[in-house]
Formats: C-alpha cells, sequence, structure tokens
C-alpha cells in the first residue's frame, strides 16, 4: 500500500490498531503515553515499522548520508538505534541539492531532571544539527504535561526552564537553535496559533480518536493537543526564522512512540500548502530492570538520571540492571552471556563510542570470557564520565544564555 494511502486509512479510522496500542494480544503496546513489550523480548521493532507503515533505515541510505555530510555516521545510527524513517530520502536530496530544511525535535518536561534516555535523540539532533549544518527548534510541550499530570502550570513551566538546562548542556549552538515552552511561545508568536488553528480545524474527533485512542472521558485540551505538536513542522511558526516561506520543510528525530502525531501532521501538511515533515525513529532506551519497557522518569530506579551521582550511577547499575549472564560463574563461563537481553551491554551500544571495543566487549560477554559483574564495571565507568561531562556543562549555564536559546530571533543558516 502507497504511503499516502496508508496515511488516509490511518487518519480515517476510528480506532487505535496501528498507531500504538496491538492490534492483537501477541502485540507490543505503543503509543505516545505508554510502551511496553513482552517479558522476554521486548519491543518487536520489525512488527512496528510493518504497523506504522514506516521504513527501515537501510545501509545505503546511511551511505548516502555519509556522502552529503561529510561525515562518518553517528553509532547510534550505525548500530541501528536509529532504524526507521519516513522521507529521509527527501531530506537528504534536498541537501544535494542545497534546499533547506530544519530539525525538528522536543522533550515533554515531566521531571526536573531529565534521564540518559531522555537525552539520547538530543545527542543525536546534536550530530545531525553539525552534519547538516542547518536550523534546529526544539518544543517543550509543558502544556501537554499540564493536561496530564497533575501539575499546575506553573510547576509546569518551571520543569521546562530547568529541563532546557539538560539539553543545552549536550552541546547546542546557540546561533542555529531555539529553544521554546508551549506555553510562552504561543503568547509571543501569532503565527504559532493560527498554525495551530488551522490543523486542529483539518482533523476531526473521529480521526483523532482513531490516532490516538482518546475516550470520552480525556478532557478537550488532551484532544486538542496534537495539533499543537504539530504546529512546528510548518514552518511559518517560525516566523523569526524562516519569514513566511512554506516550502521548507522539517526532519524530526524521536522515538518511536511519537509517531502517530506526525502521521496526522503528514496528512493534513500537503492540504494546508506545506511539505510533510520527515522523520527518523529511535529503539526505546530500556529501562535497567529490562528490554519489556523504557526507562521512566517516574521511578527512580528504573532510570540513570543526569543529576545521579558516580556512586548513584554505580549503585543503579550494580543492583537493579538486568543480566544476560548465567546463574553460576561455572555456567557463565562454559556458555556465556546473552548480549541481546543484558543491560548493561545494550547501554553501551548507546554510549560506548568504539565500534572495536564494543565489539570485543560482545564477544568476551558472549564467550563466557567476561562475567556480569566485569560488564557492569565498564559501563559504570562509561556512565559516570558522561554524566559527569555533562554536569560539568550544565553548570556553566547561566539564566541569561537560557533566556537567548528562548529568545524568538532570527537563527543563522546559509539559504
Amino acid at each position: 500500500m502507497a504511503e499516502s494511502k496508508l496515511e488516509d486509512q490511518l487518519a480515517n479510522q476510528a480506532r487505535i490498531s496501528g498507531d500504538g496500542a496491538p492490534s492483537d494480544e501477541d502485540d507490543d503496546i505503543v503509543d505516545p503515553w505508554n510502551v511496553a513489550g513482552k517479558a522476554d523480548t521486548g519491543i518487536d521493532y520489525d512488527k512496528l515499522i510493518k504497523r506504522f507503515g514506516c521504513e527501515r533505515i537501510s545501509p545505503e541510505l546511511i551511505a548516502r548520508l555519509e556522502k552529503v555530510t561529510g561525515q562518518t555516521a553517528h553509532p547510534l545510527l550505525r548500530r541501528g538505534m536509529f532504524f526507521s524513517h519516513r522521507d529521509l530520502l527527501h531530506i537528504i536530496t534536498r541537501k544535494e541539492q542545497n534546499k533547506p530544511f530544519y530539525l525538528y525535535t522536543g522533550r515533554g518536561p515531566s521531571s526536573r531532571a531529565m534521564h540518559v534516555g531522555h537525552m539520547v535523540p538530543f545527542m543525536f539532533t546534536k550530530w545531525l544539527q553539525d552534519a547538516f549544518d542547518v536550523p534546529l527548534v526544539i518544543q517543550l510541550t509543558d502544556d501537554e504535561k499540564f493536561l496530564w499530570k497533575n501539575i499546575s502550570i506553573e510547576e509546569s513551566m518551571m520543569l521546562a526552564r530547568e529541563n532546557a538546562k539538560d539539553i543545552i548542556s549536550v552541546g547546542f549552538d546557540m546561533e542555529k537553535t531555539f529553544i521554546f515552552s508551549d506555553f510562552s511561545y504561543i503568547g509571543q508568536c501569532p503565527q504559532f496559533y493560527q498554525n495551530i488553528a488551522l490543523v486542529s480545524r483539518s482533523v476531526t474527533f473521529n480521526q483523532a480518536r482513531g490516532c490516538f485512542g482518546f475516550g470520552d472521558s480525556d478532557c478537550i485540551g488532551k484532544i486538542h493537543f496534537p495539533s499543537i505538536q504539530a504546529a512546528p513542522c510548518l514552518a511559518t511558526s517560525f516566523p523569526h526564522i524562516f519569514k513566511n516561506r512554506k516550502d521548507i520543510p522539517c526532519l524530526i528525530p524521536c522515538a518511536i512512540d511519537q509517531d502517530p502525531y506526525f502521521r496526522m501532521t503528514r496528512d493534513v501538511a500537503p492540504r494546508l500548502g506545506y511539505l510533510k515533515p520527515a522523520l527518523m525513529h529511535s529503539t526505546f532506551f530500556p529501562a535497567l530492570q529490562g528490554a519489556q519497557s523504557k526507562m521512566s522518569a517516574s521511578d527512580e530506579n528504573s532510570a540513570i538520571f543526569v543529576t545521579d551521582t558516580a556512586a548513584q550511577i554505580k549503585k543503579k547499575i550494580n543492583k537493579f540492571a538486568f543480566s544476560g549472564g548465567k546463574a553460576s560463574v561455572e555456567e557463565h563461563r562454559e556458555f556465556g552471556g546473552n548480549c541481546d537481553i543484558d543491560v548493561s551491554y545494550q547501554y553501551l551500544r548507546f554510549f560506548c563510542p568504539d565500534d572495536d571495543k564494543l565489539e570485543e566487549i560482545r564477544q568476551n560477554y558472549t564467550s563466557g570470557k567476561m562475567l556480569t559483574g566485569e560488564l557492569k564495571a565498564i559501563l559504570i565507568a562509561e556512565l559516570q564520565k558522561m554524566v559527569a561531562d555533562l554536569q560539568l556543562r550544565r553548570a556553566k549555564i547561566t539564566e541569561q544564555e537560557v533566556d537567548e536559546f528562548m529568545r524568538p530571533r532570527p537563527l543563522k543558516f546559509n539559504y
């Protein structure tokens, strides 16, 4: 089925199957608010690709991206953590033709401190920004968290600002990056709200219910919210950056649970005279307890936070990280460990920069040469260094710097 027909079908069917909820009892649950896979194997990403109607990122597509950017692909791309896409080829072609596009990603600020799983898409987005040399907009959906969580508007706005500091610590270029809070920006930019209204008028309640599974007891704010997350895909939402141009598309790096928002947007955008947004989907960063669910900011023992001390990181990994090792040292030496389910190894796939070192670890653990405690020690050292570096950079961020990142202003780019 052609993608456009699939999107029309998904946008018009009044059910959530294929948009997150399982079509049968054997499928995983993946939607913007819930992620749960089977306890033994975790999320089946091949099934998700089929259900969502996206495409796997092929080695050929990665090679073309490397050629057009002149950069070696990021480890998260080489190792398949960013694994599927929509229209990535169109974005690469635009780069080859020197036609403009921009990056768009976001964060729902539900906790004062982000965990390392939250940082993964921002680390990749930083690489994309540097490789493509394009502007970036980062949406902080403090309104979403007010609607879904039992927190006040004031608290959600405070969390957005605190999360902005974590995001800035990744190293984004201020001259090319605009970070905005929904609550604040809607009052600053009439065009943003106008685009929200245009999107909201283009989607019926039945279509929203079909995409997101809204029920009769959900507040109308939730039903309206997808139009707010869709609006940054329209370049005229940022007149200080793109003026009134409607011919500039965006590329959205995000976890695949956010895809329903943008399937809806891809259906609406052409009807409003805009190009469809392109996407790159990542796998979920697993909870310490295993790959059947993603890290959660609401469970401090499921995650490593960017505020954790070296001692806390060591304790959490040693105590909670699910092991793929055998029950005894003797058995492990004989049969080896299972890297596919071992959380410490899976985390190293995200954060170990050296491909050769990672492969050596895999071989040694699989063969039984390396024990679980040794594998955890390697991860602990890697995370302690990464988190310490983030903390050092964050400590230097001033309130004035946050204000400047969040001030509507022209960005620097070459088109």
